[in-house]
């Protein structure tokens, strides 16, 4: 079988491996499709800290049943899976309380255990554990399974943050997660979505698709006027920063209406994770920041139901299929930030 392995920054091979058989607990899948995030591009740039080369990466999967490992119950040859990319280890204190995003002994698919940029690959039996693979409800297909991880770790985001009914939500950064916070508050009953983008033409192509009630770039008018106006000068109810910014997460601060929530979604480069933050804005107007950190078994159920049933339309929001010895072209193309989500079809 072929198979797309990280060996070092800029080198991922495409090559031949056995195909792997399924332990006790485990189940092998026939990828069907496998897409693709920012956080491959960083990978396959600057390595991780948690994957030790050579390692098959890719972690928002979807495929076939083809082998059960011994003792596995409740699964058949030919069902349709979703895997979830974070494993949390369901017995720490955080576990237990229900945290399981916060697990400090959280693995990965694609960095701990082999990923899916292959045309087979093992779930763990970790996976199985937890609860973590999920059956694709019918007539959904491979391709829309596999944003059912983004869609997980955007639903985390926006229950944390609070978001609902009549909220008033500014959405900063119009990749595949700004799209799918834009469509996920507007089903959560949000009543004004904005959308913000510093790149024209990226955000041209985000809007055409996921229609935000307005649309600004601040490469053109000053971000926290426009919000501003849109909203009678009061801010928006909701701020999510799906952008790796500094600036956005001060500007956000800026834009949010008293009694707000802001939503720091997209994480900062480690190297300059440092913001301005005015914190007599916090303290006067109650603002309340929250984090977001990937999302757990139980999220990417639910982010599977939002979309089959219509709530959360993700399949015009993969503007590119590339098979799998095209991989590092799908990479580069999430990288160039021309397309909105990119799929690998092995």
């Amino acid at each position: 079988m072929k198979v797309a392995r990280f060996y070092a920054p800029g080198e991922i091979k495409l090559e031949d491996a056995p195909e792997p058989s399924p332990g006790p607990g485990e189940v092998k899948l026939r990828v069907r499709n496998c897409s693709t995030c920012g956080t491959d591009v960083k990978i396959s740039r600057h390595g991780h800290h948690h994957i030790v080369p050579p390692r098959v990466i890719g972690h928002e999967i979807a495929g076939e049943i083809v082998e059960l490992g011994e003792g596995v119950t409740g699964w058949s040859v030919g069902d349709g899976v979703q895997v979830i990319a974070a494993i949390p280890c369901g017995e720490c204190v955080e576990c237990r309380a229900g945290w399981l995003t916060i697990c400090p002994n959280q693995e990965s698919m694609g960095y701990h255990y082999d990923g899916g940029f292959a045309e087979y690959m093992i779930v763990p039996r970790k996976v199985l554990k937890v609860d973590g693979l999920n059956r694709i409800p019918e007539g959904l297909s491979f391709a829309e399974a596999s944003v059912a991880e983004p869609l997980a770790c955007v639903l985390n985001g926006q229950e944390l943050a609070g978001v609902g009914a009549g909220d008033t939500v500014v959405v900063v950064g119009a990749g595949p997660i700004g799209c799918l916070h834009v469509r996920l508050a507007r089903s959560r009953g949000a009543k004004h979505v904005t959308l913000v983008e510093l790149n024209a033409e990226r955000l041209k192509v985000a809007a055409d698709l996921v229609q935000p009630d307005a649309a600004i770039c601040p490469a053109e008018v000053d971000p926290i006027d426009e919000v501003l106006k849109l909203t009678d000068g009061r801010g928006a109810s909701v701020v999510i920063t799906a952008a790796a910014s500094g600036k956005a997460q001060e500007d956000a601060l800026k834009m949010v209406a008293r009694r707000g929530r802001i939503s720091f979604f997209g994480g900062l480069p480690k190297d300059n994770p440092i913001i301005a933050c005015d914190s007599n804005l916090v303290h006067y107007r109650e603002l309340t920041i929250v984090g977001a950190n990937g999302s757990s078994p139980a999220h990417n159920k639910r982010a599977l139901e939002l979309i089959a049933r219509g709530e959360v339309p993700v399949a015009d929001l993969i503007t590119h299929r590339l098979p799998l010895d095209r991989v590092l072209e799908a990479i580069e193309t999430v990288a160039d930030g021309k397309a909105i989500k990119v799929t690998v079809e092995p």
